[in-house]
């Protein structure tokens, strides 16, 4: 598809109602084994916050695919990757600036794609207890 070089595409996904703002780069253009880099700025919430436990997800879709989750890195800076993945991606995040980078290394040209950060809202439920009748 790209002979010469991997065309990433970067989406800037933005959420008005809740004053939630990701923005990063709109263009990448690499070369097969290259590595990329891509940084996700994050505001109007806090990457640590607690009471919200929000974390920060990274997904691509390739031209005619569906959807493909890479990795989410959580308040609590626990890290989640898709297995066939973690080889090839990893997440870190400043908290003092707000940003969260996704680097990707040895990319071939399957691996061209839209590449978005979102914001993903981790809901923990508790465990209700079963009592006989």
């Amino acid at each position: 598809m790209f002979p010469a070089s991997l065309l990433l595409l970067l989406a800037v996904i933005s959420c008005v109602h809740c004053g939630l703002e990701l923005t990063q780069p709109s263009i990448l253009n690499i070369k097969p084994g290259e590595s990329l880099v891509i940084d996700c700025k994050v505001s109007g919430y806090s990457l640590t916050d607690r009471s919200n436990m929000f974390g920060v997800a990274w997904v691509r879709q390739s031209e005619g695919g569906s959807p493909e989750w890479i990795t989410t890195i959580y308040y609590d800076a626990d890290i989640r990757s898709k297995d066939s993945l973690k080889q090839k991606f990893s997440v870190t995040r400043d908290t003092s600036t707000g940003t969260v980078t996704l680097t990707g290394k040895s990319l071939q040209t399957d691996d061209a794609a839209v590449y978005y950060c979102a914001r993903y809202h981790c809901v923990q439920t508790s465990p209700k207890a079963l009592q006989k009748p």
